[in-house]
């Protein structure tokens, strides 16, 4: 092939993937925003930790009840149309919120802003899967994408914040809409080649859509990928407390989360370009591997840098293999059903984040903190066990899924 061929090529993938990253992060910008606004807008209302817990359960609650019929719209409709129905969904958060002035209506805007969230997640890694065929190449456009999360999740808070501070929060919820309103601007606008129409299964529901766990390769995918949510909700949830039991500053603990931050941006900006360097089938196994060492020394570490370089190894190690768990989601499935498997994974996802703070809370007061890590260590060699089998396992899954 020559260079103007393979040039053209680049820029035929490389437009559509730079909307649809960015069609995330106005997306998940409104999200992020919202969750750190509603919050703080409700306690000075008055509200009890009980009304904050269920509100910031919302944003999880909605699109994990949700997310597998919008998982086989997706399979049905393509891109386009998911992609505006998720930023309109996001939009009528926002100015829900504006209007807010009472809780249910608090609610009910982090309801609609978590599940516009979700569902343009959705519509969205399903469209960079079909932007090529090369398993490299797709390692890296899920790389890409998995930018947008983490550039909404700075980008949001801080001028939510700023917004809050000099105008107030019913300025800040009509900035936070307008971030979906662009996102529905590239959605009508750009042409992401191949993924506007799709050819559906024409009796797939959100009932049959469970069938798809009937794949042993799926199955132990999921299972990977719920143990990387609660080892990262787990880091979450403990470190400010490990931090404070160590007598940190509240500035060392940032620096911590920082840390991690950093770490996941980097790796996620680094790892288009050195994808094929990487024995993509492995991944998960050294993941797994060093999240299971990582979570063992984690609570010996009493020195702020310790702690500090061992978040941005978390952070590393989670930025590596969140897109090769969607590249092996996508080879677990037939391609007309991949929306369908994201959908699936965004609701084990959302109902994790909505259960385990819970949990953690209730161990973390019999057990303590460093127990938690350790029990945490053992859970993962389950996931060590499962990204082995990923390894050996027959390739035939896909073939032997029977329709529904």
């Amino acid at each position: 092939m020559s260079e103007q061929a393979i040039g053209s090529d680049y820029r035929h993938i490389a437009v559509p993937i730079i909307a649809l990253v960015a069609c995330q992060c106005g997306l998940h910008a409104c999200m992020a925003g919202m969750r750190m606004a509603l919050p703080l807008q409700a306690l000075q209302l008055g509200a009890s930790k009980l009304s904050i817990g269920v509100l910031i359960s919302c944003f999880a609650v909605f699109p994990a009840l949700t997310a597998l019929r919008f998982g086989v719209y997706t399979d049905r409709h393509g891109y386009r149309q998911p992609a505006v129905i998720a930023a309109l969904l996001s939009v009528c958060g926002a100015f829900a919120a504006w209007g807010a002035s009472s809780l249910w209506l608090m609610f009910i805007a982090a309801g609609l802003c978590g599940t516009g969230s979700g569902f343009g997640m959705i519509a969205i890694q399903r469209a960079a899967s079909r932007q090529t065929m090369s398993r490299e190449k797709r390692l890296q456009m899920f790389s890409l994408v998995a930018l947008a999360p983490a550039l909404g999740g700075l980008f949001g808070p801080i001028v939510t914040g700023r917004v809050v501070d000099v105008w107030g929060f019913s300025a800040a919820y009509l900035v936070l809409a307008i971030l979906p309103l662009l996102s529905v601007l590239i959605a009508c606008r750009v042409e992401v080649a191949g993924v506007n129409t799709a050819e559906p299964s024409p009796k797939s529901s959100a009932s049959s859509s469970l069938g798809l766990l009937k794949v042993i390769s799926l199955r132990r995918v999921i299972v990977l990928n719920l143990l990387i949510v609660a080892s990262w909700d787990l880091h979450g949830f403990a470190l400010p407390i490990l931090g404070h039991e160590r007598g940190f500053s509240a500035t060392e603990i940032g620096a911590i989360f920082a840390a991690y931050g950093g770490a996941s941006l980097l790796v996620r900006g680094i790892l288009p370009f050195v994808a094929k360097r990487f024995a993509h089938q492995y991944l998960p196994l050294v993941a797994m591997v060093l999240l299971v060492l990582l979570f063992a020394v984690y609570p010996l570490l009493s020195m702020p840098w310790l702690m500090m370089l061992a978040s941005a190894i978390f952070g590393v190690i989670v930025g590596i293999v969140q897109p090769t768990i969607m590249l092996l989601l996508h080879e677990s499935v037939p391609d007309k059903r991949y929306g369908e498997a994201l959908a699936i994974r965004s609701m084990c996802n959302q109902a994790s984040i909505t259960i385990l703070p819970l949990l953690y809370g209730v161990f973390g007061v019999f057990m303590g903190v460093a127990t938690m890590f350790w029990l945490m260590a053992l859970l993962l060699l389950g996931g060590v066990v499962a990204a082995i089998k990923l390894i050996f396992q027959n390739k035939n899954g896909v073939e032997n899924l029977t329709s529904e």
